[in-house]
């Protein structure tokens, strides 16, 4: 019998109406929430900084305010790592909702005064096990803060099959299932590379994991809503965020080298085969720092002479408040001949870095200055304002043994989660082998590679994940042999000085590329156009590349 587990929440701004739409859609066991990520840390660390009471999601409070007593009428356990930064305020917060509710919550993530003094935020990824402990005790809602978004979904699974930490295969399926429905409708036709071949996605429907005992499970969603579930949404999903074939966290290290995926049935899609091995020794810390203020500005070049043009706003504005800290991008979206305005027009972006508050905002004053002093047709696309806080983000690690893991029970209980006690396991299977496929020999036609391939990409602090697949098996040697590291650096030519890693996954006909340092210090501090790699897989689908006709 499998338990059914699913998810109203990929991020902090995501859909207000998700919860109910979950809890009056079908039946559900278990409703996850992911709220956090490593930029929402920052920004709850900011709200804190206001007020020491805030620091958690509060968006999801206004959801329970309509759906709490739904949830408790159907019997549906939530689960959320919405406490952020304060999960005994969220908590608390939840109880004045309604008295007879079971609130548990999770604590001990928060670094802070264990070797990060002067962190805005230090917080250990935690795993599922202080989630296992609430849900034992009865709780209806846990409130946790920083755990790995996965375990949201591992916890409810290991409390009700009564898992061990070391049934390393369920709980690495459970992993998989759980990175699969963590971001909510990216795994049911949002963000995905095909999506003018869904019918309907409009208003896509939230995933559900219906998870068995051993860690086997299928992906799919209330009947009646929208978007869909397929082998290629669920692969999409799976590609997104990641490293190599070992994907290390806190509960298991799971092998994606060993992930099947099964089209069982409309908008059902198998995962099973999962492989698991011990975790590793230490957890991952999210750590932000601020670190300066940031403001930025855009110039609209019109026209003739756009290089000349720009040359003389970066000499007036260079004049005006010095180079230190300043960043230039000239993107020439204009067209000779253009028949509009704004297609006859490039953007040049200003940025500016700087420790002063104040040098900050005269930058964009600077700026604003130079309106009947500089090139013809100078116009800006906003008008000066201050600058803004940077926050840093870098990964540590620590030791387990160096994080309390405590679940705070319904009834005020405080109990200690000890570390697993876990050994080295051995390895399930050694890792792939990069290998040297032949290149499919044929006639070749010059399309977009995206023609063929898939692709998800995103952030990881300062890094940029971008995995690729295709989705018929036999192109898949093509495009191991295709797309090498080099032949990526050719492609996307922002990356052609940067450490790039791939790792590929035989079984997903796909690679992953890891490109350290695309973000320069993380999300916060990014001054890239895409400055969360959202769109980097869809401009290397939209470079032009010789495909052999077989595979058109």
């Amino acid at each position: 019998m499998s338990v059914r587990i699913g998810n109203a929440s990929g991020f902090y701004g995501d859909r207000l109406s998700a919860m109910r739409e979950m809890l009056t859609g079908g039946p559900l066991d278990y409703l996850t929430g992911d709220y956090l990520a490593e930029l929402t840390m920052l920004i709850l660390g900011r709200d804190r900084m206001k007020d020491p009471n805030r620091g958690y999601a509060r968006t999801f409070l206004r959801q329970l305010e309509d759906t709490l007593d739904l949830a408790l009428e159907n019997d549906v356990k939530i689960v959320t790592n919405a406490g952020g930064l304060n999960p005994a305020g969220l908590a608390a917060a939840i109880r004045e909702l309604n008295p007879h509710v079971k609130v548990a919550h999770v604590e001990g993530d928060d670094l802070r005064q264990q070797g990060f003094d002067g962190a805005l935020t230090a917080n250990a990824y935690l795993g599922c096990w202080g989630i296992v402990e609430c849900l034992n005790a009865g709780a209806d809602v846990v409130v946790t803060g920083r755990v790995t978004d996965a375990s949201l979904v591992v916890g409810p699974a290991a409390a009700h099959f009564g898992w061990a930490p070391t049934d390393f295969d369920a709980l690495a399926g459970a992993t998989v299932a759980g990175h699969v429905i963590e971001c909510g409708t990216q795994a049911t036709g949002g963000n995905f590379a095909f999506f003018t071949e869904i019918a309907d996605l409009a208003h896509p429907g939230f995933p559900i994991a219906e998870i068995g005992e051993r860690g086997e499970s299928v992906i799919t969603k209330h009947d009646g809503t929208g978007g869909a579930v397929t082998v290629d949404t669920v692969k999409a999903q799976l590609l997104y965020e990641i490293g190599g074939p070992r994907y290390l966290g806190p509960d298991v290290t799971s092998r994606f080298d060993t992930i099947t995926l099964t089209q069982r049935d409309t908008d059902r899609v198998a995962i099973t085969g999962v492989r698991g091995e011990a975790p590793p020794d230490t957890l991952k810390v999210c750590v932000n720092t601020l670190d300066g203020f940031r403001n930025s500005m855009t110039f609209v070049l019109c026209g003739l002479d756009i290089d000349d043009k720009a040359a003389l706003a970066k000499r007036q504005l260079a004049d005006a408040v010095g180079t230190d800290g300043l960043e230039w991008t000239l993107a020439r979206t204009d067209r000779p001949d253009a028949d509009t305005e704004e297609t006859a027009s490039a953007l040049l972006h200003a940025t500016i870095r700087t420790p002063d508050p104040k040098r900050a905002k005269a930058f964009s004053r600077a700026a604003v200055e130079l309106a009947l002093a500089s090139y013809p047709g100078f116009t800006l696309t906003s008008p000066p304002g201050d600058g803004t806080p940077v926050g840093v983000y870098q990964p540590r690690y620590v030791p387990r043994e160096a994080v309390h893991h405590e679940a705070v029970l319904p009834d005020g209980t405080r109990k200690t989660v000890d570390p697993p006690a876990v050994t080295d396991s051995p390895p399930v299977l050694p890792p792939v082998e990069e290998g040297h496929p032949e290149p499919t020999t044929s006639w070749t036609r010059r399309v977009p590679l995206g023609t063929i391939v898939g692709a998800r990409s995103g952030d990881k602090g300062g890094d940029a994940n971008l995995g690729v697949w295709v989705r018929d098996p036999a192109a898949y040697p093509w495009l191991s042999a295709e797309l090498s590291v080099d032949r990526l650096r050719e492609l996307l030519p922002e990356a052609k000085d940067l450490d790039i890693e791939r790792h590929p996954l035989p079984n997903l006909h796909a690679l992953n590329f890891v490109l350290h340092g695309l973000l320069g210090q993380g999300v916060a501090a990014s001054t890239r156009f895409d400055p969360q790699a959202k769109s980097l897989g869809e401009w290397l689908r939209s470079r032009v590349v010789d495909i052999p006709e077989t595979l058109l």
